[in-house]
């Protein structure tokens, strides 16, 4: 990727940590031209979780253009250089990071949940399973 470059498909790659009654993954898809494109589909199938546990906790967050995004606010403004203290209430919100939808309990599939999502291109989304 450092040599060359992310040019003909998009990287779509994950990174998980568990730590305690929780995973958390977080996910990006990535390319060089930042151009329109179809969602990349992700789905997340997890082992080695508690089976005893019957249903999951899922928080999903995102930062792309929609959502956790100050500049795209920024832009819609008109790219002020120096806000008025409504802008900078408005940037300052639209940086935090947002959860992308309520958190929904999925069921315990022997051990093994699996949640499916669509990821934007030029976007991260950061899951946390808890239980």
């Amino acid at each position: 990727m450092l040599q060359f470059g992310v040019h003909d498909k998009p990287d779509v790659d994950a990174l998980a940590a568990c730590l305690d009654r929780s995973i958390t993954i977080t996910g990006g898809n990535y390319h060089d031209d930042d151009l329109p494109a179809s969602d990349a589909s992700v789905e997340l199938q997890l082992t080695g979780i508690p089976a005893a546990e019957q249903r999951y906790l899922v928080r999903h967050y995102r930062i792309d253009r929609e959502h956790s995004n100050a500049y795209t606010v920024w832009l819609e403004m008109g790219s002020p250089q120096d806000p008025t203290p409504q802008q900078y209430a408005r940037l300052k919100a639209a940086g935090q990071l947002q959860l992308l939808e309520s958190p929904p309990w999925i069921k315990n599939t022997h051990g093994n949940p699996e949640f499916a999502f669509t990821l934007p291109r030029q976007a991260v989304s950061l899951v946390e399973l808890s239980w």
